[in-house]
């Protein structure tokens, strides 16, 4: 089995000890910063005492409030001359997130990525084009040092402009690419089943959730090899995990973090196997290194050794986020819980809106999918018998049975960055 770089090859034992070493590092690094610094004291721990990375459990949780209230750079632990770069989140309302990098922490960054595209099949000379967006969003600039990094022929595409975008494909002979899941579906319509001109083998699909059925929508739609990547903009970006060619879950690179999985009441660490949320310590950043960071996604560590060879510990896919859930009528339910339910339906097509709404002092929830153009009738009684049909696989699943608007297709917005798919209606100053 290949590998890019000799950190693939760490045994179980390796992993741990040179997690435990650079998280001493990290401490020592921490130190620098008054908010970890009255952390480290109140927890007693330090890079004298720790003496297994299990240690680090000691420290209080970090988190998202934890970053905007140090906005901008109240976090930084070496000055602000010595960061190179840095990115903000994508969040459009409130006080935004702000994380720095020094030039090494981008190096390493870069060749994580690289490493994530090996692990994925994308080799040197292969042609790649990312069509992330630039700027501020980490999949950009991460993903495209990464692909350069590999020894890929890379196209800075960025996001939207679809028509463009499958001229680059054509013309350049792309056969690797990154790209949303929602827009990879906007993109497959585009084509309208013309890929006779496509040299693409391998997708990188990541920034927001999908399901199993989606990924098969994807490869269906552009007869390509849809791999799954995970990464999060606290922890630099993407390059955090991503499947090897095994697709058997998501390896995280754990030379570079220390991953942790509690339940998202409590607090407390779950054993592998139990579905929690994921918590990420970096091990290797110099500029704003984070301690066990919430990161509000919900998966499982998989048990079990991978056939690919590496020990790196895998996680599975994204299920959803704790902060995705709404809750309507005492019930707590999850978008990707009615994709999986849609999805199964061969007369609906990709696009599709949760709705949240109020009628008098009733809650009722709305979803809007668009049909398939071969299933589009007149036949108003196939078309009730078939939104029946789908509210009762819903109530199977969410225990809510739903309002089901069928509609045209390509009438729902399409989405050419992260999908949104629950709008809520209600009133909550009621």
């Amino acid at each position: 089995m290949d590998f890019f770089d000799a950190a693939e090859k760490l045994t179980d034992g390796e992993i741990k000890a040179l997690q435990t070493q650079r998280l001493k590092n990290i401490l020592n690094t921490v130190q620098k910063n008054q908010f970890y610094k009255k952390r480290l004291e109140d927890s007693g721990l330090n890079s004298q005492n720790l003496f297994h990375i299990d240690d680090l459990r000691k420290i209080p949780f970090t988190d998202k409030a934890d970053l905007r209230q140090n906005y901008p750079d109240q976090l930084l632990c070496v000055l602000p001359g010595e960061c190179a770069r840095m990115h903000c989140s994508s969040g459009t309302t409130g006080t935004p997130i702000a994380i720095f990098y020094t030039q090494n922490d981008l190096n390493v960054w870069a060749n994580l990525m690289a490493r994530s595209l090996f692990a994925v099949g994308v080799r040197p000379g292969d042609v790649f084009q990312n069509m992330s967006g630039y700027g501020l969003f980490t999949g950009g600039l991460g993903i495209h040092y990464g692909a350069e990094r590999l020894g890929c022929l890379t196209i800075p595409a960025g996001a939207g402009n679809t028509r463009r975008q499958i001229k680059l494909l054509k013309d350049f002979k792309v056969n690797a690419i990154h790209i949303l899941p929602s827009y990879a579906l906007h993109v497959a319509q585009s084509l309208q089943n013309d890929l006779s001109q496509l040299h693409l083998k391998i997708a990188l699909v990541g920034a927001e959730p999908y399901t199993e059925l989606m990924r098969k929508r994807i490869e269906n739609a552009l007869n390509v090899k849809v791999m799954n990547s995970f990464g999060l903009t606290e922890m630099n970006g993407p390059g955090v995990g991503v499947e090897c060619s095994a697709q058997n879950g998501l390896h995280i690179w754990e030379d570079a973090y220390y991953l942790e999985i509690i339940d998202p009441q409590t607090g407390k660490n779950l054993p592998d196997g139990e579905v929690g949320e994921l918590v990420l310590t970096s091990l290797t950043r110099q500029a704003m290194p984070l301690l066990r960071y919430r990161t509000r996604d919900l998966t499982r560590v998989l048990k079990g050794e991978c056939p690919c060879g590496r020990r790196h510990r895998r996680i599975d896919r994204i299920l959803g986020r704790t902060d995705d859930m709404f809750i309507l009528k005492g019930v707590n339910i999850y978008p990707l819980q009615i994709e999986e339910v849609l999805l199964t339906f061969p007369e609906l097509g990709n696009n599709y809106l949760i709705q949240l709404e109020e009628d008098g002092a009733l809650e009722n929830m709305r979803v809007k999918v668009e049909l398939k153009n071969a299933y589009f009738t007149d036949d108003l009684r196939a078309l009730y018998h078939l939104k029946e049909k789908i509210a009762r696989r819903l109530k199977d699943e969410i225990l809510l049975q739903p309002l089901i608007d069928l509609v045209e297709p390509a009438s729902l917005p399409q989405n050419e960055g992260k999908a949104q798919r629950v709008v809520d209606l209600r009133n909550k100053n009621v």
